[in-house]
């Protein structure tokens, strides 16, 4: 136990409540550790908007628009979570320290609906998907059943196997660049991917923590050098302005609403292993029922908020979970001064100006390594629900489908349209097969929860 220390009421003080979830520090010591998170996912929280602006080859001003709106979105979800909205009997957010911000796992959906009707059909296929993760919210204790760890982990492989494309692309240079795998991107991309390497290995507190920040800054410099940052956006930028929703307005496709639907399925379980993930780390108990339907739900409505306002889809941030894991500084108000700060930033125009000037080698240099840290997290949850026979069995045809078969055109173009619609995304295809063989195979009942306590070694493994 730590040392209680009193303040002049008799309370604990400034230094002691940070480890607890209410109250409120004073600013000097709150303001850093709540600066520290929005640091830790600054970069992460930016990049899938400047790679589906880039891949929709949105202008300038609507690429500016698009960052501005995650920045605002990411910084009023996380305010959510902290201080939920009780509606009736269900409450919308965890109460707990989850800091939320757009999520990797729909770049690969995303990047194909881009590539097919812009920046409107990605927000409408997202705006209609979310109704889905908000159903799991709801109806949770119901549901929880189908989503074991068997199936996030083969999901969140798929997931970054597809991503592992995207990074080999923008560190050439960009999907069909006219310099595309030249000697100048090569070495920009490179210089980036070692300088984040030699921080995530050398650097201590923040200077580690954000080590991807600090990537991009130290990449987007080489670029200048080699004249590859355009900065014309910024200088006709303005400097404040507000976010409106309805820049772009949301197009549907049959095809794209149920890939997004899927891989809202995959984030809902997501956001339930992070909600879970700081609980066990920070009280030492699996998260409630009403946490994590709460935290499920918020996540839902930030979405929806999201793509009405022209941003990316939302998802509680695993390295912030893994921040409160390592600093056990649990103090929502420390979290919500770091959501004060993206919301501000939501309202600044040449900073998102700056952001997305950034090159496509940089980006590729800085956030490969994050693309496989998603594969090696499929794999982790996957050891962690351990490989018995029947486990091998569900994983063998769930891959062979998911990944093996599924998003090859030529080889689906007999199925049926409806059919199609799915298996031209493996990661639906994915996610679907993982859920219907773990139906089909029926073992002892398992929760996401049960896996995430036996990996912090809160129960032994039998």
């Amino acid at each position: 136990m730590r040392n209680m220390q009193k303040n002049e009421t008799g309370g604990p003080s400034d230094e002691e409540m940070i480890y607890q979830l209410e109250g409120r520090p004073k600013f000097s010591i709150a303001f850093p550790l709540g600066l520290q998170h929005v640091l830790a996912m600054f970069a992460g929280n930016l990049a899938p908007m400047l790679i589906i602006a880039a891949v929709a080859k949105a202008s300038p001003l609507d690429t500016i628009v698009m960052v501005q709106a995650g920045m605002l979105i990411s910084g009023l979800t996380t305010f959510i979570q902290l201080y939920p909205i009780k509606i009736g009997h269900f409450q919308i957010g965890s109460g707990l320290p989850i800091v939320m911000g757009t999520s990797f796992a729909f770049v690969p959906t995303a990047s194909a609906a881009a590539a097919l009707g812009g920046i409107p059909l990605v927000l409408g296929g997202a705006l209609v998907g979310s109704l889905a993760e908000g159903f799991i919210g709801l109806f949770y204790k119901y549901l929880k059943r189908f989503f074991t760890p068997l199936v996030i982990g083969s999901t969140l492989i798929a997931i970054g196997i597809n991503l592992l494309g995207v990074g080999r692309d923008y560190f050439a240079g960009g999907a069909g660049a006219k310099d595309y795998g030249s000697w100048q991107n090569l070495t920009i991309a490179f210089a980036t991917f070692i300088f984040v390497i030699v921080l995530q290995r050398f650097g201590k507190g923040v200077i580690k923590t954000a080590a991807l920040l600090f990537g991009l800054l130290f990449g987007y410099l080489i670029a200048l050098f080699f004249g590859k940052v355009d900065l014309s956006s910024v200088g006709t930028a303005s400097w404040a302005t507000i976010p409106l929703p309805l820049h772009f307005i949301p197009t549907f496709n049959a095809q794209t609403i149920i890939s997004f639907v899927i891989i809202y399925i995959t984030v809902a379980m997501e956001t339930i292993g992070n909600t879970s993930g700081i609980t066990i780390a920070a009280f030492d108990r699996p998260a409630t029922e009403k946490e994590t339907a709460g935290s499920v739900l918020s996540d839902a409505v930030g979405c929806a908020i999201a793509s009405i306002f022209g941003a990316m889809p939302n998802t509680a941030f695993g390295q912030n979970v893994g921040i409160v894991s390592m600093t056990k500084v649990v103090n929502k108000w420390c979290i919500a001064l770091g959501a004060g700060v993206l919301v501000i930033c939501g309202f600044l125009p040449k900073l998102g100006a700056v952001f997305a000037s950034i090159p496509a080698p940089v980006l590729g240099g800085a956030l490969i390594s994050v693309f496989a840290m998603i594969t090696l997290n499929g794999i982790k949850m996957l050891a962690q629900a351990g490989f018995s026979g029947r486990n091998v069995t569900v994983l063998g045809i769930t891959f062979a489908l998911g990944i093996g078969f599924a998003g090859h055109a030529d080889a689906i173009t007999g199925m049926p349209t409806w059919l199609k619609f799915i298996f031209e995304d493996s990661i639906a295809a994915t996610t679907l097969v993982g859920i219907i063989t773990n139906l089909v195979f029926p073992t002892h009942k398992a929760t996401p929860e049960l896996a995430i306590k036996k990996a912090v070694g809160t129960v032994a493994p039998k």
